[in-house]
């Protein structure tokens, strides 16, 4: 059972890398250096110093570059199967005890798929407000969300699955009742 809840963790923490590649990438270095999460055996590397001043780097120069306007369409060609490559990466990463293959294609499947899907929406809600100069503020709420999703995942999975779970359904409402207008 505790399988379960690292998929938990590792699908929440994929949405994240949706929102920004590094950031949950940053978040999950520091649990796993300070002890807090035990990432599956061949992951430690996560929490070594090495990765987490790789990822804080990381981080830092994405956050800034997503406040570039021309940058950040760039980014969003290189962040797309950036997303679902971390994503894959840190679902795998939280589950052990299970056949390898089975963790691979279930994280592929599970995080991937998550990371990739939170991505498309962001570079799509880009599309639109960047044309009416509004790129700033969405990038400030996706670091606030990638931050904010992250860190509860690492600490409170449960609340991350379900708030990222309510988001999507008012999303697809949303989309619905849009479709239905036109």
């Amino acid at each position: 059972m505790e399988w379960v809840l690292g998929v938990l963790i590792g699908i929440s923490l994929s949405a994240a890398c949706g929102f920004r590649v590094f950031v949950p990438m940053l978040v999950m270095s520091i649990a796993v250096h300070s002890g807090h999460l035990v990432p599956a055996s061949g992951f430690e590397w996560l929490g070594s110093w090495p990765a987490l001043l790789a990822f804080g780097l990381a981080t830092a120069v994405e956050i800034v570059a997503y406040f570039v306007p021309l940058v950040n369409n760039a980014l969003d060609a290189i962040a797309t199967p950036a997303a679902v490559v971390a994503g894959t990466v840190l679902t795998a990463s939280m589950v052990g005890d299970i056949s390898p293959v089975f963790r691979w294609v279930l994280a592929a499947v599970a995080g991937g798929v998550v990371a990739g899907g939170v991505q498309i929406a962001t570079v799509s809600a880009r599309s639109v407000v960047a044309p009416v100069g509004g790129s700033g503020v969405l990038s400030f709420v996706e670091d606030g969300a990638a931050v904010a999703t992250s860190v509860l995942a690492v600490t409170i999975p449960l609340v991350a699955i379900g708030l990222l779970g309510f988001l999507g359904i008012v999303l697809l409402r949303r989309k619905q009742l849009k479709s239905k207008r036109v």
